[in-house]
């Protein structure tokens, strides 16, 4: 029985990676470090916060953790609000909707900061459907980390095999099963080197799920 949806962020709602891709490199450059694809890539669902931890040691920065943080954030709000073609992912709203409409709690957990969440459920007038928001920023270890997603299911109130998570990276979906939370992977052409081998179910579009097969489904997983 679908009782809840948790929804990543980045790359399932908005595809704002381009944004932070931007406002990293520009500090990245700021910082005189460079940083490998290979590197950025590993960070792909972690917490901006625990992204400079990793920096700092991996540089030998002497900046503060938290002023790295600050640098980045007010880059990332300056582009954001510059990006006027920034849109919703093709077919999310549609399935939130008809989730919504449904009677289904809707949850998010994104390791994205409290503020960056607010600017795209207040750009996109998200609110109206969740009903509750979890971020990153206040659990100490990020995805893989199953931290983030056992807090959206404790919230939720409803048995795990009622909910299922919905990410577009390695680490969520790992930390989805971590949590014991069936998880949907979302390969799309906006996330770059993840690995979906460990989901439960893989789709490219949103328009492959909807209430009633995500239900099915669920059911079907379920009973074994």
């Amino acid at each position: 029985m679908l009782q809840t949806v948790i929804f990543d962020m980045d790359g399932v709602i908005v595809d704002s990676e381009p944004v932070h891709h931007f406002a990293y490199q520009q500090h990245f450059k700021q910082l005189n470090i460079t940083v490998s694809d290979e590197m950025y890539a590993s960070f792909t669902g972690n917490s901006t916060k625990n992204i400079y931890q990793k920096l700092k040691a991996h540089f030998d920065l002497k900046e503060e953790v938290e002023d790295l943080v600050l640098v980045k954030r007010n880059l990332f709000n300056d582009a954001f609000d510059a990006k006027e073609d920034l849109e919703l992912i093709d077919g999310v709203l549609p399935l939130i909707q008809e989730l919504h409409a449904n009677g289904v709690q809707l949850l998010l957990a994104s390791s994205s900061a409290k503020v960056t969440i607010e600017r795209v459920f207040n750009r996109f007038r998200l609110h109206t459907y969740f009903s509750g928001i979890f971020s990153g920023e206040d659990f100490p270890q990020s995805k893989p980390h199953p931290a983030l997603f056992l807090k959206a299911w404790e919230h939720s109130k409803h048995p795990k095999n009622n909910c299922l998570v919905i990410e577009d990276s390695t680490n969520g979906i790992l930390a989805a099963k971590a949590a014991g939370i069936p998880c949907i992977g979302f390969d799309s052409f906006h996330s770059k080197n993840q690995d979906y081998s460990q989901a439960d179910w893989v789709i490219q579009d949103f328009a492959e799920i909807n209430y009633q097969n995500l239900h099915q489904w669920l059911h079907r997983i379920s009973v074994g």
